[in-house]
């Protein structure tokens, strides 16, 4: 008899999310799903407000990563009033930016994903956790919360708020960084970029070796890939969106043309949006031949540059490229990726804080409202994230789309799933660390399931699954 396991909830991610697996008569993997149990609604709300107050309401998308729709959404704004906003606001937006990356790589890396790799993939789930992490290795956890805290502390000083921001304002930035916050700031800066460079050779040598196999073979799809690049190399902040197919070939295209390259595919029984390369002709997420599906995040940024251009993360990035090519496809690479951008964001951040512009006072310009279309985007730790706002002649927003880096990862995240499912669930026999390592190709993606779910057309799907007491599924009703 067919058997339906149910994951739920998926542990250690942003958001809620349950996996359900569908298993044969003989106990193989018939089907997966990855199904997002909430819904935001950000994108209609946005509908009639005035556009300046947007970048101050969707960073309440989330509170992990508000500092990306915050930016996101100022770059919108800006190209909605049409202006380019002073050099001095473009250099501190980018810094405090990469403060923010600092501290959500490394809450990532540690706290959400650490568990698995620091106690293992089997261990119990009581202690496979923060907790767990905490008391075996307890000097690297209090480094940890350290570097958080002082990657928070930055975006505070530069922008007054740590969480939640209202900063970034249409025209430039509220704020100028004083000489005094400067010294400060520096020494934090350097603090962040001295741990992101131990946490990267620590990682080196004492995590990834012990899971190479599993890295080789858990969650192995091979898709194309979508990211930022500035005349080719990495940047989080600004530039060209790349996308690259799997055997390597790229285009460039400016983020407000993004509809001419991605398509946005639905399932009934998701409320993700599937977003697929149009240039692929198609969408397809069947295993064997996928079709139009692409990653964002830190190894699909990793994978599209052709260099990084902060030289302790380039020397990361070289060493990378030696051992797993480029393309580099293996899922849970991501999380050796997202060590490399941590370096990168802190190198990069240290060079815009000596940047003797980063004081300037002359940090925002004067805008009018106008009828316009305006398309920001930015590299958020989850993946390439897109504001897209369109004004009346008042500034009022008519139209609003959002496609976030979760969104772009919704077909591969359900085909890791189901890859992993089918690999290691035979003849109806699995346990609990089994099924962590399906759990673990999701948190590969560091998802953020709040953000991603975002549209309301005026009917919200509800499936109810009626379960007998054996916990079979014998009916199910849909609105």
């Amino acid at each position: 008899m067919a058997t339906n396991i149910v994951i739920q909830p998926v542990s250690r991610i942003e958001g809620h999310a349950k996996i359900q697996i569908q298993l044969d008569d003989a106990g193989n993997v018939a089907d997966t799903s990855v199904n997002v149990v909430e819904l935001r609604g950000f994108e209609r709300f946005c509908i009639g407000r005035p556009v300046e107050e947007l970048p101050r309401i969707v960073c309440r998308i989330c509170g992990v990563c508000p500092w990306a729709h915050h930016m996101a959404s100022a770059k919108a704004n800006d190209a909605v009033f049409g202006v380019d906003i002073p050099s001095a606001a473009k250099k501190i937006r980018e810094a405090a930016y990469m403060a923010h990356f600092i501290h959500s790589h490394v809450l990532h890396f540690f706290v959400l994903s650490g568990p698995d790799f620091v106690l293992g993939p089997s261990a119990d789930y009581s202690v496979r956790n923060v907790v767990g992490v905490v008391g075996a290795a307890p000097d690297i956890a209090k480094k940890v919360v350290r570097v958080r805290y002082l990657g928070q502390m930055i975006t505070q000083m530069m922008g007054g708020k740590a969480i939640h921001p209202d900063c970034a304002v249409p025209g430039g930035w509220s704020k100028p960084v004083t000489a005094a916050e400067l010294v400060e700031i520096k020494k934090m800066a350097q603090e962040c970029l001295d741990f992101s460079v131990f946490a990267a050779d620590f990682a080196k040598k004492n995590i990834f070796p012990k899971y190479l196999d599993a890295v080789k073979t858990v969650a192995v799809i091979k898709t194309g890939f979508l990211g930022t690049v500035k005349g080719g190399k990495m940047n989080l902040y600004d530039g060209d969106l790349r996308m690259m197919q799997a055997d390597g070939k790229s285009w460039d295209f400016k983020a407000a043309d993004y509809l001419d390259y991605i398509g946005e595919h639905v399932e009934p029984w998701s409320y993700l949006k599937f977003p697929y390369d149009k240039k692929a002709g198609g969408f397809s997420m069947d295993l064997d031949n996928p079709k139009g599906i692409y990653r964002t995040n830190a190894l699909a940024r990793v994978n599209v540059c052709d260099s990084i251009p902060t030289p302790k993360a380039q020397a990361e990035l070289e060493e990378f490229r030696e051992k797993f090519g480029r393309p580099a496809q293996l899922t849970l690479l991501y999380h050796w990726a997202r060590l490399i951008e941590t370096v990168y964001a802190a190198e990069r951040l240290t060079e815009l804080l000596n940047d003797p512009e980063i004081t300037d006072p002359n940090i925002r310009l004067k805008v009018t409202p106008r009828a316009a279309r305006g398309v920001g985007s930015v590299e958020a730790p989850r993946g390439t994230l897109i504001h897209d706002y369109t004004t009346d002649a008042n500034g009022m927003v008519t139209d609003c789309n959002i496609i976030v880096g979760t969104t772009h990862n919704n077909a591969p995240i359900n085909m890791s799933v189901k890859r992993t499912a089918k690999d290691l669930i035979k003849n109806g026999k699995y346990d609990q660390g089994l099924l962590n390592l399906v759990e673990m190709s999701i948190r590969a993606y560091d998802p953020c399931f709040s953000c991603a779910t975002h549209k309301l057309d005026g009917k919200i799907p509800v499936q109810i699954d009626i379960l007998d007491p054996t916990g079979r599924v014998v009916d199910v009703m849909r609105s």
